[in-house]
This record gives structure tokens, C-alpha cells and sequence, in this order.
């Protein structure tokens, strides 16, 4: 079913391309260097390096209808064969003045990496850089507010069933004014493949956070203030076995940034949390993150920043090294038709 889903959205951006405006192309990827020495979770103690690079096509109807294709590459620096996996980039995007929609299989840099890492963890943007499914935005001078789901796996015999729904936003009551409100969600249903398991279920796994925020930036000497602060929930449940197991904490967040250095520090107190797709240091019920990142590589389109991450829990004191390189060329036009 899926198969045919994408090549009826294929076989529509080639038909489509033929009444395009113009054609463009759009060139951007990252790099990167993570080194994790985690004393708390001896298994997930190892380093990430490679480089993701995205080429796709953009098809523009108008200043609004745009059909996109494309791939995601991955190159593992080591790895054979050169590109470990390829990620098809095939998508219609509409792109109007307070909207945007999205369907098909894009990219998910922009759009949901500001989910805090206790419920999506960073590595996704190493690994699962694009979302397959659909996405909408809203976004006016007070508020922003995204919908989403993403498939992760369709179900065959084998293969389980399993995607994710979420939503997020933020809320400003005051145009210019420094606090705002803030809140993410989002939950993972899986289920079993078309050839039954015994004694398998259907799991729900998901998470909220909600938090209040005030950006500060204009009021200090700094080039950037802002610190957050607000509750989160976690849901669990297996399906027929139990209902929704709820553990829930308090969690704080505060960066700055003065020039090229900048500091972010996160921390939660509370009930531990067995969140799939987020980071495994919230099972924990203390703990604490600080990011210390310089930033020497700046120009237009590129960023190269190193992070020093320092991890603390009861007992433990850990540390993780990173060097990310994000490039993007942004859109250049290729070919304009006349009317």
C-alpha cells in the first residue's frame, strides 16, 4: 500500500512538473562528530560520525504549490558501502502567507527539531532525518502551532505497524513582550505485524511537556537570555495488560549566548520515564545537562559549532563530545518558464 502511495505521488510531481513556473534546487546537509561516554548507560557509550547530504528538485506551480524530489544520503566516515542509506526526499508543499502543509517524505531539520530531547533525542537527526507522512504549521504574530504524523513502519507479515502523531506550538500573548507559553506532544503507536505474535500487544508511548518561557535577550548585555520552566508527562500502556502508566516531573531550562559561546543547561526532577524515541537519561529522576558550545565556523549558510555536553545524575558524572557542521545553500533557481 505504501509502495503505491508513493508512486502515485511521484507519478503526480512528474506530471505537475510540466506546468511548473520555475525549477530550483536546494543543496544542505550536516556533519558530524559525537562522542558519548555515558558511565550510567555503558551500552549507548559509543561515538557517531558521518555526514548527511541532501540534492533534491523543486517543481514551483506558483509562489505557493511546490512538488519536491530528491534523497537524503548517509555516509558513515569508515562505513561501506559509501552511502549506508538513502533516504528518498518526494513531497507536495504548500507555502502560504500564516500556512504550511506538507505530504510526502521531507525533511524533519526546521520543523521538529526543536522537540526537547527527552521526548525526540538528537541522534533521530543523525539517523531518521525525514519525516514520512504529513506535517501542518500555522503561524501568525502570537501564535505557532504544528500537527503532525510520522510512519516509522507499515505492516507486513514481519513488520510491525508503527507511527507517530504529535503536536506543538507556542503562544505569546504580547508581541513584543518576553514570556510566552510553550508545549509539545507526541505518541507512538505500535503494533503487531499482519502474522500474529503470541501474547503480543499494542503499545502507546508517548510524552508532553508544557512550559512557561520568557526571553530576556533584549534586556541584558547578552546576544541571547531565555530560561523555561514547566511539567512533563510521560504515557505507557500495553494494551490488555494495563491502562496508562503516567510518571511525571518538573523540568527547567535556561541558554545563553554572548559572541561565538554560548551555554544551555537542562534540568528534571521527578518520576523516571521509558520514553522510546527519547533520551535515556530520563529514566532517571534526577538529572542534569549542561552544553558548552563555541561556535568558530559562521558564514552564510554554514555553521560549525563544538559541545561540550557534562551529564549528572545521582552517583554519576558524565560527559559527551560533539562537533556538528550544518551547511544550506538555501534555494537557487535552475530554470524559470515564461507564461
Amino acid at each position: 500500500m505504501i509502495k503505491k502511495i508513493y508512486a502515485l505521488v511521484l507519478l503526480t510531481i512528474l506530471s505537475r512538473a510540466a506546468m511548473a513556473q520555475n525549477v530550483d534546487f536546494h543543496f544542505n546537509g550536516m556533519g558530524f562528530f559525537d562522542n558519548r561516554e555515558y558511565k550510567e548507560f555503558v551500552q549507548r557509550s559509543r561515538t557517531y560520525s558521518g555526514v548527511r547530504t541532501t540534492l533534491d528538485v523543486g517543481f514551483n506551480l506558483d509562489s505557493m504549490n511546490h512538488f519536491i524530489v530528491g534523497a537524503n544520503m548517509l555516509h558513515e566516515f569508515g562505513g561501506k558501502p559509501f552511502f549506508l542509506h538513502v533516504d528518498p526526499v518526494i513531497y507536495y508543499s504548500f507555502t502560504g502567507k500564516n500556512w504550511l502543509f506538507n505530504a510526502g517524505s521531507f525533511s524533519r531539520e526546521g520543523l521538529l527539531t526543536d522537540y526537547p530531547r527527552a521526548m525526540l533525542n538528537d541522534t533521530l537527526r543523525y539517523y531518521r532525518p525525514n519525516i514520512q507522512g504529513l506535517l501542518t504549521r500555522f503561524k501568525n504574530e502570537h501564535v505557532t502551532e504544528t500537527v503532525w504524523i510520522d510512519w516509522v513502519s507499515r505492516q507486513t507479515n514481519t513488520d510491525r505497524e508503527q507511527f507517530l502523531f504529535g503536536f506543538s506550538g507556542k503562544y505569546k500573548p504580547v508581541l513584543n513582550g518576553p514570556f510566552y507559553l510553550s508545549h509539545y506532544f507526541f505518541l507512538l503507536h505500535d503494533a503487531g505485524p499482519a502474522i500474529a505474535i503470541p501474547n503480543d500487544h499494542i503499545q502507546d508511548n508517548g510524552a508532553a511537556q508544557v512550559k512557561i518561557g520568557a526571553d530576556l535577550s533584549r534586556k541584558t548585555f547578552l546576544d541571547s537570555l531565555s530560561i523555561e520552566a514547566g511539567g512533563m508527562l510521560s504515557l505507557e500502556r500495553t494494551r490488555g495488560v494495563d491502562g496508562f502508566q503516567k510518571p511525571k516531573g518538573f523540568v527547567a531550562n535556561a541558554y545563553l549566548s554572548y559572541k561565538r559561546f554560548a551555554l544551555f543547561d537542562e534540568f528534571y526532577k521527578g518520576d523516571g520515564h521509558n520514553i522510546i524515541f527519547g533520551d535515556a537519561y530520563y529514566q532517571k529522576k534526577t538529572y542534569n545537562r549542561l552544553d558548552i558550545i563555541y561556535t568558530p565556523f559562521i558564514a552564510r549558510g554554514l555553521r560549525g559549532q563544538f559541545v561540550l555536553s557534562l551529564h549528572q545524575t545521582p552517583g554519576f558524572s558524565s560527559n559527551q563530545q560533539a562537533f556538528r557542521l550544518l551547511y544550506d545553500i538555501g534555494r537557487k533557481n535552475l530554470v524559470r518558464f515564461k507564461d
